[in-house]
Parts: C-alpha cells; sequence; structure tokens
C-alpha cells in the first residue's frame, strides 16, 4: 500500500487530496499544527478509531518551522509521496506580517525538502505553488511566463518554487510545482472571497443580513473547482519524469461576474445586497491571472470540467444547505473585519 504525508491536511486542498488518496488506497499521514481550538472540520468524515485495524489516515503535530520534527517524521514515515500545502496563504495578511510569511511559505518548502531528502528514501515531492507568483505579468500565464509577484505572499511562493527545482536538478529529486490558479469549493476558507459571496448569500437569502461589502469587483480570476485540482497534482506525481504544471481552466471570470452568479442562483438581485468598501483593497493590486494549461493536458491528460457558473451553484447551495442545519445564532462574518488571501479587493480594515 503506497504512503503519503499531507501537510496542510485540515486545509481546503489538504482535506480534498486526503479524500482522494484514501479512495486510491494509500495511507496516509497528515501534519497539524497544536491549536487551541479545534480545526479538523474538514475531515472529521475520513477519521475513524485508531484503536481500529482499518484506519489508514493518521495525524501527526508539528510545524514547518520546526526542521528537527520534520525530519523525525518524514524518516518514521518513510512517505512515497509527499504533498506539501501548508502555509501562511493569506495574500493581505502577508503584507501585515511578511517576514512570518517569508518563513512559513517560503523557508517551510526548504525545510520539507530537506527532511525528505535527508529520509534516504526515493520520495515524490509536490510543492503547491500559486498562480500568484505571476502578480503583474500579463495574462495568459504557463509554464514559460515571466514572474512578478505583488505581494509578500507571492515571492515567499516563488522562493518555494526556485527551492523545489533546486532539490531536483542539485538531488535528482522528483520534486515538481503545481501552479494552481483559483481554485473553489465549499471547503474554502470563509475569508476568501468566493466563499465570503456564498456565505453572504446564504445569510441574505434566510433573512439573517442584509449586505456584503467587497473591494475591486474589476479583478479577474481563472476560478476552477478543487477536488479537480488535487488530483491533477496527484497526477504530476505519477508522471514518469519530474515537471512543473499550470493548473487552470483558462476562463476568465471577474469578482462581479462571480457576484453576479451566485445571487442568481438564489433568485436575489446582487445590486441590493452587495457593497464598495475601499478598506478591502491591496496595497498592489494584481488584475488579471488567467491561467494555460494545456501542457497539463498534453502531458498528464488533466482538463478542469467545472465551469465558474457551475462552481458558484455548488458553493451557494452547500452554504444554503448548511446554513439549514446551524441552529447556533448567526455570525455575520462577511461583514466584520475580514480579507480575503486570492483576491485583490479584500483589504484588511485598519
Amino acid at each position: 500500500m503506497p504512503t503519503a504525508l499531507i501537510t496542510g491536511i485540515t486545509g481546503q486542498d489538504g482535506s480534498y487530496m486526503a479524500e482522494f488518496l484514501l479512495g486510491k488506497g494509500y495511507e496516509v499521514h497528515g501534519l497539524i499544527r497544536r491549536t487551541s481550538s479545534f480545526n479538523r472540520a474538514r475531515i472529521e468524515h475520513l477519521y475513524v478509531d485508531p484503536h481500529e485495524s482499518r484506519t489508514r489516515l493518521h495525524l501527526h503535530y508539528g510545524d514547518l518551522g520546526d526542521s528537527a520534527r520534520l525530519i523525525t517524521l518524514l524518516s518514521d514515515i518513510s512517505p512515497d509521496e509527499v504533498y506539501n500545502f501548508a502555509a501562511q496563504s493569506h495574500v493581505r495578511v502577508s503584507f501585515d506580517e511578511p517576514e512570518h510569511t517569508g518563513d512559513a511559505t517560503g523557508m517551510g518548502v526548504t525545510r520539507m525538502l530537506e527532511a525528505t531528502r535527508l529520509s534516504g528514501k526515493e520520495c515524490r515531492f509536490y510543492q503547491a505553488s500559486s498562480s500568484e507568483m505571476f502578480g503583474a505579468t500579463p495574462p495568459p500565464q504557463n509554464e514559460q511566463t515571466p514572474f512578478y509577484p505583488r505581494s509578500p505572499y507571492g515571492a515567499a511562493k516563488l522562493y518555494g518554487y526556485w527551492m523545489t527545482r533546486n532539490h531536483r536538478e542539485a538531488y535528482g529529486m522528483y520534486a515538481v510545482n503545481g501552479i494552481l490558479f483559483n481554485h473553489e469549493s465549499p471547503r474554502r476558507g470563509e475569508t476568501f472571497v468566493t466563499r465570503k459571496i456564498t456565505r453572504a448569500v446564504a445569510g441574505i437569502k434566510a433573512g439573517r443580513q442584509e449586505h456584503v461589502y467587497l473591494g475591486n469587483l474589476d479583478a479577474i480570476r481563472d476560478w476552477g473547482y478543487a477536488p479537480e485540482y488535487v488530483e491533477g497534482a496527484w497526477m504530476m506525481l505519477q508522471a514518469d519524469e519530474p515537471s512543473d504544471y499550470v493548473l487552470a481552466t483558462g476562463t476568465p471570470c471577474t469578482v462581479r461576474e462571480f457576484v453576479v452568479a451566485a445571487f442568481a442562483h438564489a433568485d436575489l438581485d446582487w445590486e441590493e445586497h452587495v457593497r464598495f468598501d475601499e478598506r478591502y483593497l491591496r496595497p498592489t493590486e494584481v488584475d488579471s491571472l488567467i491561467g494555460d494549461a494545456s501542457e497539463a493536458e498534453r502531458i498528464l491528460g488533466w482538463k478542469s470540467s467545472v465551469a465558474v457558473d457551475e462552481l458558484a451553484r455548488i458553493m451557494v447551495d452547500a452554504d444554503i444547505a448548511a446554513l439549514g442545519h446551524d441552529s447556533s445564532p448567526w455570525i455575520d462574518t462577511v461583514t466584520l473585519p475580514s480579507w480575503s488571501d486570492d483576491i485583490p479587493g479584500d483589504r484588511r480594515p485598519g
């Protein structure tokens, strides 16, 4: 049975990857940080009693800032594949905490690569890179497009990208970068702009709130469906030769267009409920990210199938259903001070 280690397993991508690999018959190990609050909702349905012999999901405490712990874990687990999804992933927060972002999102990759290399086992390594590395470079963006990050987050991801390539070329490691464009789902964090919008739709439909406050509605992104993208990440590690790939739909969509689709699905007039707030603007904008995933289709056979309108419907339906099962008081997080980490147009209020 193949064994995989997933960092960031409690996040959107990590949880979908765990689900996918378990379905493939893997034994899955996940790295989690110790916190004072329980944050495993995305993987709770995958977990069984650890005393039962059939369990194939194992969780370990650790942090990308602790090299000794990572080296020990890699040596003990001896995985066949490593998926590094862990990072400080809020773009707007990265402006407030550039040093922490550089350490977790950049140096954390180096620590994982070194722990993998020093484990002494031939192990395939996947690094979750980001379209934010392209930043101000005009679209469409592919594997040959020059990088021009416009945030500490993008710069830190770029460092991790080059360290992954360096380990591949210097040590012969099977190490690849998945340059994933925006990918969303009902498991998306509530401060990401797409989820912020769909939760607002659910709250407004239920009569629990009136408005949602957003920034730049003209920002253009390439939005896909997260479960398809983690399958693409897995496919990268099954290829004969290691290489870096862009995963994207190739379809541009503005924040406004996503808003329209989400509100229309719930039979709501978005203009009655959406308000502009300049505090949600980034210090430096990334106007347009549109990916060209033709290389992934040609080599891996990967292609996205969920269009952005369908994605909006999936997310709205999930948030409406979740709200219907929630008997607790509605906390209007979409209008509290919050920010989105994947879209310019969500700047943290001062």
